[in-house]
C-alpha cells in the first residue's frame, strides 16, 4: 500500500488511525462509501472546499448524510458569501481529487471547520487522500492535527 499525504502526516505526528481500502465503482458519493464500510452515514464525513467573495478558500467537514449550510459557513468564516469550489480547481487547490479529498495533508493549509455533530462520536471516517481509501480517526485527534474549528455548519 502506497501511503497518501494524509497518512504520512498522521504518522509523522504519531496520531493513531486505521486505514481502510475498499473497491469503488463510478459512485464516489459519501452514501456509497458508508455502504462499502458497512457504517452509519452519521460517522462518515465528507470534505468540502469553498471559495469566498474575497477569493479565500475554506474547508468544511460534515457527515455524508448532511448538507452544508453555506450561510452558516460564511458566518463562521466571517465572510459575506461562500460557494463551492469548481471541481476543475480542486486538485490544483488542495492536491486532492473529487472523491478523495481529505482534510488532512492538503498542499495548502486552509482554515477548516467540522460540524459539531462529531463531538459526541468516538470515531469518524474521513477520506484517506484518494478514492477508495478512508481513515478512521478520533474527532479530537483530527481537530488537533488539522487545527479545525468545531461549528454548526449543516442544514437543519
Amino acid at each position: 500500500m502506497k501511503k497518501t499525504n494524509a497518512m504520512r502526516m498522521l504518522d509523522k505526528e504519531k496520531i493513531g488511525y486505521k486505514y481502510i481500502e475498499y473497491s469503488v465503482g463510478d459512485d464516489v458519493s459519501g452514501e456509497n462509501v458508508a455502504n462499502k464500510l458497512n457504517e452509519d452515514e452519521a460517522y462518515v464525513f465528507k470534505t468540502l472546499v469553498t471559495v469566498s467573495n474575497t477569493n479565500e478558500n475554506f474547508v468544511f467537514v460534515v457527515a455524508v448524510k448532511d448538507e452544508l449550510d453555506l450561510k452558516k459557513c460564511a458566518k463562521a468564516c466571517g465572510v459575506k458569501k461562500l460557494e463551492m469550489i469548481h471541481v476543475k480547481d480542486l486538485l490544483k487547490t488542495t492536491g486532492y481529487i473529487r472523491g478523495g479529498c481529505s482534510p488532512i495533508g492538503m498542499k495548502t493549509k486552509f482554515k477548516t471547520f467540522i460540524d459539531e455533530s462529531c463531538e459526541n462520536k468516538e470515531y469518524i471516517y474521513v477520506s484517506g487522500g484518494k478514492i477508495g481509501a478512508q481513515i478512521k480517526i478520533a474527532p479530537k485527534d483530527l481537530i488537533k492535527i488539522c487545527d479545525i474549528t468545531v461549528a454548526d455548519i449543516k442544514k437543519e
